[in-house]
């Protein structure tokens, strides 16, 4: 994926989503890749490309090619060859021989690996006597809850994890088995899943069965083949293709009435257009195995993500409705609950399940709305003129009466501009359009002026003149960046 893109913006680069398995899509070490396009009002249509489907830094994944591009059949064979290499090192069955042989050891003889992440047999300790290794030896509870043992991938561009503190698991398990789910397919949400399995080995809850989709292939090494499938949200990709998506579809199937839902928390900077098209398909699939007789036409589904995504999840999916309730993460410096955090969390829960049903914690703050027939929080105050509960983020917002609706409590109505906004705000210059040039017809990256501007006020820092060499490189270097995916 690319750092510049932005399907609500005049200018910028947009998907192009194929009805069907787009088999032309030529795969990086991360699947098929997406067909971008680069996108400007009043200009024709820039040139189609591929890239990668996860990553939103060519750093990570430099996967580059037109669309209409020929490829050598030496390039071919390279990308083949760059692809197997990217691969993990065992097959899903061979970390499953290797789980088994590992957990039959004595507990001084159970070794894990933090450089590799890996568990260890004792023929491989000394491949890896320079790394370092836990110091105790792993516990079967260790075992039972690797995503306290596996360290968080923490690459914000590309595969960030963040972690459900236990407040938010134990909820959403609770709020779903409460609802009379028996079945969660767990998109991105290792913890959840992690908790489904516990609770079951307790044999104190009505058992759940749960199906962990993730792009982190580490959790193979703890989970069976009908437990895990190696997956790319992105693109719909199974790593493991043949095999696991029969686990998939069996896992979808229904089963003597057990009732299935989805949760899936993807990376805060996925696209949304991508992730819905994946989450529609699952739907789909879902809905070709059940009965003719089944009444409902989409598949139960809770995606985690930002209220500001709101507008977009909405127009992807407009039976989805936004929760109050907050998500937080144990490994987040800024979403926690409580006084660890820097400030609430802005993850909340998008949903095609009745918002009635849906009990928050009164503990927490949570308060039922009679008027909207909804769970709210504590300061989210009805508005009597929108008749809604108006807050996004868990303040009290307030009306505007010259705007007709509720803004945030900091933002005031400006006159000039002719809505709210907030106090410091750019006053007069318009925010929808180029805020170089003014101009409705495009944004600040695709403004003709931009370049010239720059290295005028470049110039006048510098005090040079235009044709200085400071200049001159500054104009290269602007020049790179603006072809960086040519």
């Amino acid at each position: 994926m690319l750092n510049e893109f932005d399907t609500d913006e005049k200018s910028g680069f947009d998907i192009i989503i194929r009805d069907g398995k787009d088999n032309t899509a030529p795969s990086c070490p991360h699947g098929p890749t997406l067909l971008f396009e680069k996108v400007s009002k009043g200009e024709g249509k820039g040139r189609r490309f591929y890239a990668c489907s996860a990553c939103r830094d060519r750093k990570d994944c430099n996967f580059f090619q037109w669309e209409e591009e020929k490829v050598s059949e030496a390039r071919l064979l390279a990308r083949e060859e760059q692809n197997r290499l990217k691969r993990p090192p065992f097959t899903h069955q061979q970390y499953c021989s290797r789980f088994r042989e590992f957990v039959s050891l004595p507990m001084d003889g159970r070794k894990f690996c933090q450089d590799c992440q890996m568990l260890l047999l004792p023929e491989e300790w000394s491949e890896h006597s320079t790394h370092t290794a836990l110091s105790s030896p792993i516990t079967v509870a260790q075992l039972r809850r690797p995503s306290l043992l596996l360290c968080p991938l923490e690459n914000k561009k590309s595969n960030a994890q963040y972690l459900f503190a236990d407040r938010s698991c134990h909820f959403l398990l609770d709020m779903l088995s409460g609802l009379g789910f028996r079945k969660v397919l767990c998109v991105g949400t290792p913890r959840l899943h992690e908790l489904i399995k516990l609770r079951n080995s307790e044999g104190k809850h009505e058992p759940v069965k749960s199906l962990l989709l993730d792009i982190d292939f580490r959790y193979s090494q703890f989970y069976g083949q009908d437990e895990f499938c190696h997956y790319n949200m992105f693109n719909h990709h199974f790593f493991n293709e043949e095999e696991a998506i029969k686990v998939f579809r069996d896992f979808l199937s229904k089963e003597e009435g057990a009732k299935v839902v989805m949760v899936s928390d993807p990376p805060f900077g996925g696209l949304v257009k991508p992730l819905s098209h994946t989450f529609s398909t699952i739907s789909e699939t879902w809905r070709s195995l059940q009965s003719p007789d089944c009444t409902v036409s989409e598949m139960p589904m809770v995606w985690i993500f930002p209220y500001f995504f709101e507008p977009r999840i909405l127009e992807c999916f407009p039976s989805f409705s936004m929760l109050d309730y907050q998500v937080d993460y144990d490994n987040h410096p800024l979403y926690k609950h409580g006084k660890t955090g820097r400030k609430q969390s802005p993850v909340r829960l998008f949903t095609n399940l009745c918002p009635r049903d849906i009990v928050l914690p009164e503990e927490e703050g949570y308060r039922f709305c009679s008027i909207c027939e909804r769970y709210v929080s504590a300061d989210n105050k009805h508005c009597p003129e929108c008749n809604v509960c108006p807050s996004k983020d868990g303040r009290q917002w307030k009306h505007c009466v010259q705007c007709g609706k509720c803004v945030k409590p900091s933002w005031h109505h400006c006159s000039s501009c002719g809505h709210c906004a907030l106090p410091d705000h750019p006053c007069g210059r318009c925010q929808t359009g180029c805020f170089c040039c003014g101009s409705q017809d495009h944004k600040l990256r695709a403004c003709p002026n931009k370049q010239s501007a720059a290295v005028k006020r470049a110039t006048e820092e510098a005090g040079g003149t235009p044709g200085s060499t400071k200049t001159k490189n500054r104009k290269h270097k602007a020049h790179r960046k603006k072809h960086k995916f040519t």
